[in-house]
């Protein structure tokens, strides 16, 4: 009876050793398997956040950490893959990877596409002073006792204060506004004495208009139209009285009679307004648009009085 005791014992710390040594060894597999590391996740955002986990499944580290991928994201390594050697899963914008990618490949940096795209536009308000250009007036002496040209009175150019409003990019002007002027200093007419040939063609060089004798000769063309910047006036009335037309109208200084008829360039057009600056050798020749007279600007012509 005692023997059976002993054995019964025995056999009793047997198992009992089996069961503890295979719950110790069933710790230790656990322990194996249920590994835990350390892994960096860095948003799109570019915030950074270390999590502890026994996962290595990109996708189970997401879900654990409640992180969900948006439509315009994209995860590193990819969301079925295992993490990598280095511990980092990045997630990125769809978008911002296309642009990195093509400013890669042009070589281009993000500071050169601002200053070329972006760059701002300055405004300044610049002073200059700017000559005012002498005009020549020349007088008929064909009766007089001189027999040959002669100058009289030098030219001299006149000086006026102007204020731009002047825009920038990239260091160059790309726009200037003229926000207004003051005459310095009057410019000085040169006067020349000349003589003209009397002929009895129609082609005479001089006629008499209301006891003043006026000249063919070299004269200052310039153009103007029927705006206000020109005229001060849009209504296109002369000081004659007629309609300015295109072709035909000029203003000439008031030894010339209205109705004088002068060829310039070839083409006859005829005395029918008078203008403040219109004096001397000056005419205006009427334009049809403030383009056109501006296009044709101030050029010397032969003006010849025909009868």
């Amino acid at each position: 009876m005692h023997k059976k005791n002993n054995a019964s014992i025995t056999l009793k710390k047997v198992i009992l050793c089996s069961i503890l040594l295979i719950f110790i060894m069933g710790i230790s597999v656990l322990a194996v398997n249920s590994r835990l590391d350390n892994v960096k996740i860095i948003l799109s955002n570019n915030y950074e956040m270390e999590v502890v986990t026994d996962k290595t499944k990109v996708s189970d580290i997401l879900e654990e950490n409640h992180i969900i991928l948006l439509d315009d994201e994209k995860v590193t390594p990819d969301i079925n893959e295992e993490i990598t050697d280095n511990q980092t899963i990045r997630i990125t914008k769809i978008e911002e990877e296309v642009e990195f990618a093509q400013e890669e490949k042009n070589d281009i940096s993000v500071e050169e596409i601002l200053n070329e795209n972006y760059s701002s536009i300055t405004e300044k308000i610049v002073t200059e002073q700017v000559e005012i250009p002498f005009e020549t007036i020349t007088k008929d002496v064909s009766n007089g006792g001189s027999k040959q040209n002669k100058v009289v009175q030098e030219g001299e150019n006149g000086l006026k204060e102007v204020i731009y409003r002047i825009k920038y990019q990239n260091e160059e002007e790309i726009e200037k506004e003229e926000i207004s002027s003051k005459i310095l200093k009057e410019p000085k007419n040169k006067i020349i004495e000349v003589q003209t040939r009397q002929v009895t063609s129609r082609s005479n060089t001089s006629r008499t208009s209301g006891g003043q004798t006026i000249s063919s000769g070299t004269y200052i063309v310039t153009a103007y139209c029927s705006c206000s910047k020109c005229c001060g006036k849009t209504n296109g009335m002369t000081a004659s009285g007629t309609k300015a037309t295109a072709g035909r109208t000029v203003a000439a200084p008031s030894n010339f009679a209205f109705g004088t008829k002068l060829k310039i360039n070839g083409k006859i057009y005829v005395v029918e307004d008078r203008g403040g600056a219109i004096q001397g050798n000056r005419i205006d020749i009427y334009m049809s648009s403030h383009t056109q007279a501006l296009a044709w600007g101030k050029r010397t012509c032969t003006v010849e009085v025909v009868n």
